[in-house]
């Protein structure tokens, strides 16, 4: 079978990235050896496996390895097909949630970035507006659909795309010191972050959130 053959998982605890790969590999009950990694002093193994970008996370299947989170996601899906498919079947579908997870990467996320790691006014305001022009969309398409998920009923790609925003933005948020994924502005959203963050696979396979908070405050302090 395809699936077949020893997989590795080269990741980094705080990583969103990282973490839609494990999130993924769980859903569909892979089983695989996880190598933490530290960035800021690269294993010679990740350099070896990922010389491109020098970055988790990295899947390592019988020994070929495959970098960059969405490129790994749809492999994943295509080679453990036998278990919760994470794409849609139909090719319009499929298309369309290519689309989403390429939105959320290029649009909300750097965004999102623009606003947190800033100390300056006019900045951050400018970071906020793209943000929540990014947020409302994907809070629109919620609301066309009327899902529990980006997916359907179940976890699909977009969503586990998605995860920086349901569990990531709010620590980030709380953090820096700005507000952006209230439950005012964007309802469905909001409830989507709820449904997705509490799901068994999902709550057992993200960062612990003190950690977290940790990390970005010091790194928000480090811009002061």
């Amino acid at each position: 079978m395809a699936g077949d053959g020893e997989v590795q998982f080269l990741g980094a605890g705080g990583s969103p990235f990282a973490r839609r790969v494990q999130i993924a590999l769980k859903l569909k009950g892979v089983e695989y050896t996880y190598i933490e990694q530290d960035l800021r002093n690269k294993s010679e193994l990740l350099l070896k496996y990922n010389p491109i970008y020098k970055k988790v996370p990295v899947l390592v299947h019988n020994g070929k390895p495959l970098a960059e989170s969405l490129v790994i996601l749809e492999y994943i899906d295509e080679t453990w097909n036998n278990n919760y498919p994470i794409l849609p079947q139909n090719p319009y579908d499929k298309a369309m949630a290519r689309f989403w997870t390429k939105f959320i990467d290029d649009k909300c996320i750097p965004a999102i970035g623009k606003a947190a790691w800033t100390t300056k006014k006019e900045e951050r305001e400018k970071g906020i507006e793209e943000a929540t022009e990014a947020l409302q969309i994907l809070e629109n398409e919620l609301k066309h659909y009327h899902h529990k998920f980006f997916g359907g009923d179940t976890i699909g790609i977009v969503d586990i795309a998605a995860s920086f925003i349901a569990y990531w933005l709010p620590i980030i948020e709380q953090a820096t010191g700005f507000t952006l994924l209230t439950v005012h502005k964007f309802p469905n959203l909001h409830k989507w972050t709820q449904e997705f963050t509490n799901h068994s696979v999902v709550k057992e396979n993200l960062p612990p959130s003190d950690k977290l908070l940790g990390f970005f405050k010091a790194r928000y302090a480090s811009l002061k």
